[in-house]
C-alpha cells in the first residue's frame, strides 16, 4: 500500500459518503459493501483489494453486529493514513479516528430515518403505499445482497466461471428452499469445503 496522509476534507469526505451509504443500507449496512469497494479502493485508493476483503471476512466471522466490518475498514483507513502498523501510536490514533468517522457516518442516518419511519409505518401500516413498499423492497435488498456476494466471490478468482462455486450455491439454495434444515449447517459446510479448499 503506497503512504499517503487525510486533510481535514478527506476525513469529512469519507463521513458524507458513508453518510449517503447510510440511507442505502436497506439489507444492513452488507447490502452497500459493493460501493464502499468502489469508493475506498478503486476511486479513493485508501485500502488494498486484500485489506477490504479481509476487513469484511474479519467483521463477519467475529460475534456481533454484521456493520462492525464498516469500523474495521475505517480502522484500515486510518492506519494506511499513519504509515500501517508501524506508524505506532499516531496510526493507532487514526484508526481509532477512522472508526469513528465510518461508524457514525453508517449509523447515525439510517438510525434516524428507521425511528422515524418505523413510527409512521406503524401508525399508518393500513395504507396500501406501505404495503406495497414494504413488499417492493424484498426485491432490491436481494439484488444488493447478490452485488456483495459477487465482490466477495471475486477476490478469489472468477466467480462467472467456477462450477463448484455455482453448484454450492445451487445446493445450498435448493436444500434451504426444500428442508427446514437451519442455514447455519449450511455456513458451517461451506467454511468446511473452504478449508479443505474445494470452494
Amino acid at each position: 500500500m503506497t503512504p499517503f496522509t487525510l486533510a481535514l476534507s478527506d476525513w469529512l469526505a469519507l463521513f458524507g459518503h458513508f453518510l449517503v451509504l447510510s440511507l442505502l443500507s436497506v439489507g444492513g449496512a452488507i447490502a452497500t459493501a459493493p460501493d464502499m469497494h468502489r469508493y475506498l479502493v478503486d476511486t479513493r485508493h485508501w485500502l488494498s483489494d486484500p485489506q477490504f476483503s479481509s476487513s469484511i471476512a474479519i467483521a463477519q466471522a467475529a460475534p456481533g453486529p454484521n456493520v462492525l466490518f464498516v469500523g474495521l475498514l475505517g480502522w484500515n483507513v486510518g492506519l494506511n493514513a499513519g504509515g500501517g502498523t508501524g506508524g505506532g501510536w499516531f496510526a493507532h490514533g487514526l484508526g481509532l479516528l477512522g472508526v469513528v468517522v465510518a461508524m457514525s457516518g453508517v449509523l447515525l442516518p439510517s438510525s434516524l430515518l428507521t425511528l422515524s419511519a418505523t413510527r409512521w409505518a406503524h401508525r399508518n401500516r393500513q395504507l396500501r403505499a406501505v404495503r406495497a413498499f414494504k413488499a417492493g423492497m424484498a426485491p432490491l435488498v436481494v439484488a444488493l445482497l447478490i452485488a456483495t456476494g459477487w465482490l466477495l466471490s471475486s477476490a478469489g478468482g472468477d466467480p462467472a466461471n467456477d462450477w463448484r462455486l455455482w453448484l454450492l450455491t445451487a445446493a445450498v439454495a435448493l436444500i434451504v428452499w426444500r428442508t427446514k434444515l437451519h442455514l447455519l449447517w449450511m455456513i458451517g459446510a461451506g467454511a468446511v469445503l473452504g478449508m479443505v479448499g474445494w470452494v
